[in-house]
């Protein structure tokens, strides 16, 4: 299995529906390229994750010839006896009788309590046991210390899915970098989820972008092959919305070198640059849209003001939110608890209400 991995949470789009025939068709390029892993989620896209992935693969191709990786996402249960029912759902929305990964969805100090009075994990090693399960994990966002906690207390768990990149690598908040140390020490391989960091680490300041383009290579490959290229990660996820995206992945990958040392410096200086401009640190995984009642347009939102910050209001086109925008927001904060990066949403959008409003 090569160590690139489809991610099924940013899906080609027309208006509200997957683009099933773009989806079809770079499906049968990343399998005609030798690549088998997708990931998903109940949650991804309101569900329509599950169902493209259905259409554009698992009922056009043998079972035995894709990996496919679900998750268990806490905001679909609420007690024990809801846990199988909902696995069982996935599986018929997904069209399999069995994932080759399951994962626990994002761990952290704020939901895996819920999952430990549910027994998650452990109805979740009965589904291994019977075959409808082939590997059992987790996703995680919180403190290196929490995970290793998490380790110790579920020794069932066999690999740990993180965010990690070059710009989190240090990051004081997501711990990338000591939280691989951790599942090195424990022997639980690791799967990276936000290798480009929800596309900002494409849409770099100019000063870096004009460094790292000038060797020939894109923003993007850096940003894949920094995060493939450490021990203990056996694969690297990509959440790819155009047949162009997923051309110029597999460019890179198809015959994957890992970074020189070089190019690790290079990355460094990038970090530097970054590092000096403040951000809204958003990923655009959307879980705050999931609960927000008001259905407000969080991440785009994040993603204009940071576009402010990184250049200037005069370049950045700003979309008209209606009643999407930051202003409709009432504080109630369900964002913040879903937010796996922790960041403060309210205080965000009420400056966002002045900024862009």
């Amino acid at each position: 299995m090569k160590n690139f991995g489809f991610g099924c949470m940013r899906l080609p789009m027309i208006g509200e529906e997957v683009d099933i025939e773009q989806f079809k068709k770079m499906t049968d390029r990343f399998m005609e390229e030798g690549f088998t892993y997708f990931d998903t989620a109940h949650p991804y896209i309101k569900g329509k994750s599950e169902t493209a992935i259905k259409e554009a693969l698992t009922s056009r191709y043998p079972r035995e010839s894709y990996v496919l990786a679900d998750k268990l996402s806490g905001s679909f249960f609420t007690k024990e006896e809801e846990i199988r029912p909902l696995f069982e759902e996935e599986l018929a929305a997904c069209g399999v009788e069995y994932f080759d990964y399951f994962l626990m969805h994002a761990q952290s100090r704020n939901n895996y309590p819920k999952y430990c009075e549910c027994k998650a994990y452990e109805i979740s090693e009965e589904l291994k046991n019977e075959g409808k399960i082939k590997h059992l994990g987790m996703s995680f966002h919180d403190s290196a210390e929490y995970l290793e906690k998490i380790l110790i207390e579920k020794p069932m768990v066999e690999f740990v899915q993180l965010q990690f990149n070059y710009a989190d690598y240090e990051d004081d908040d997501v711990q990338a970098k000591k939280c691989l140390e951790v599942c090195r020490k424990y022997g639980k391989p690791v799967i990276v989820m936000e290798p480009v960091r929800g596309g900002s680490l494409v849409a770099l300041p100019e000063e870096a972008k004009e460094m790292l383009e000038a060797t020939g290579k894109s923003c993007a490959e850096y940003a894949v092959r920094y995060a493939a290229s450490f021990e203990g990660i056996f694969m690297v996820l990509s959440g790819m919305s155009s047949i162009e995206q997923l051309e110029e992945n597999i460019a890179f990958m198809k015959d994957f070198k890992p970074l020189n040392e070089e190019e690790f410096a290079l990355l460094d200086k990038v970090v530097e640059i970054i590092n000096k401009i403040e951000t809204i640190p958003c990923t655009n995984c959307k879980y705050c849209t999931e609960v927000c009642p008001k259905n407000i347009a969080i991440p785009g939102i994040f993603n204009v003001m940071n576009e402010i910050r990184r250049y200037d209001k005069e370049h950045t086109w700003i979309p008209n939110y209606g009643e999407r925008a930051a202003s409709n927001c009432i504080k109630c904060g369900k964002c913040e608890k879903a937010c796996p990066q922790h960041i403060e949403i309210r205080k965000y959008l009420e400056e966002a209400a002045k900024v862009i409003e």
